[in-house]
C-alpha cells in the first residue's frame, strides 16, 4: 500500500493554506484487497482531516484519483496504469508531472513511478496538446473570476497558474527525448527544459 502525492505536496511546495492531493495505491493479489485497503484508505484520510485546539490538521482531496470523486477510494497498481494508459485525460497527465510517492511500501511507490515515467514518454502532437491545455486554463479561469481591482498573482492571465500549465505542456511534449525534464518540482522543471533547448523557435511559436 502507497500514498502518492499531486499538487503542491508532489511539488514540495507546500504552503500553509495548500490542501493535500493524495490518491492510494495497493499491489496485493488477495481477494478482500480491495475492501481492505479502502477501509486503511478511509482511515488515513480521516486522521489527516482531524480537527485539534489549533484547528483541522489538513485538508484534504482524494478527487485526483481514477474516474474522480465517482471512482473507487483506492486502485490497484495495474488498474491505475490500464486507466492512466487508455482512459485518462490530458489534464489528469499534466498532473501527474507533479506527483510523487511519498508514503508507504517502496515497491508500490517504484511502480507508480514506472507508470508515470511511462505517461510523460508518450509522443504528442503539439497542436492537440495545445487545445486541450488551453481549454482546461480556461476552465479554471472562468472558475476562479478576479472581481477585485488588485492582480491575483495565482489564477490571473501571467500568474503562477499559467507558468505551471505552460512547464507542464513543456514537459508532456518533450518527456519522451528529455528525461530530465521529468521532474515534479516546477523550478527544477523550468531549469531542466532551459538548459535542454526544449523548444524549436517553431515549436515556441506554436505555444503563444
Amino acid at each position: 500500500f502507497a500514498i502518492v502525492a499531486y499538487g503542491k505536496l508532489g511539488g514540495k511546495e507546500l504552503g500553509y493554506a495548500s490542501d493535500l492531493d493524495l490518491i492510494f495505491l495497493y499491489d496485493d493479489d488477495h481477494p478482500d484487497a480491495q475492501e481492505i485497503y479502502a477501509r486503511l484508505g478511509q482511515r488515513i484520510n480521516s486522521m489527516l482531516g482531524s480537527y485539534t485546539p489549533s484547528g483541522r490538521l489538513y485538508e484534504t482531496d482524494l478527487r485526483l484519483r481514477p474516474n474522480g470523486a465517482s471512482g473507487l477510494l483506492v486502485s490497484s497498481i495495474a488498474a491505475f496504469a490500464e486507466y492512466q494508459r487508455s482512459q485518462a485525460w490530458v489534464w489528469e497527465h499534466q498532473a501527474l508531472t507533479r506527483a510523487r510517492f511519498c508514503a508507504g511500501d517502496t515497491q508500490v511507490g517504484s511502480a507508480f513511478e514506472g507508470i508515470r515515467q511511462q505517461v510523460l514518454c508518450q509522443p504528442r502532437d503539439l497542436g492537440v496538446l495545445r487545445k486541450e491545455i488551453v481549454e482546461m486554463r480556461q476552465k479554471m479561469r472562468d472558475g476562479h473570476p478576479n472581481d477585485s481591482p488588485l492582480y491575483d498573482i495565482k489564477h490571473d492571465s501571467g500568474g503562477m497558474v499559467d507558468i505551471e500549465f505552460i512547464v507542464q505542456c513543456l514537459q508532456l511534449l518533450n518527456g519522451r527525448v528529455n528525461p530530465r525534464s521529468r521532474s515534479h518540482r516546477t523550478l527544477d522543471a523550468i531549469r531542466r527544459l532551459e538548459e535542454a533547448t526544449a523548444l524549436s523557435p517553431v515549436e515556441a511559436d506554436g505555444l503563444r
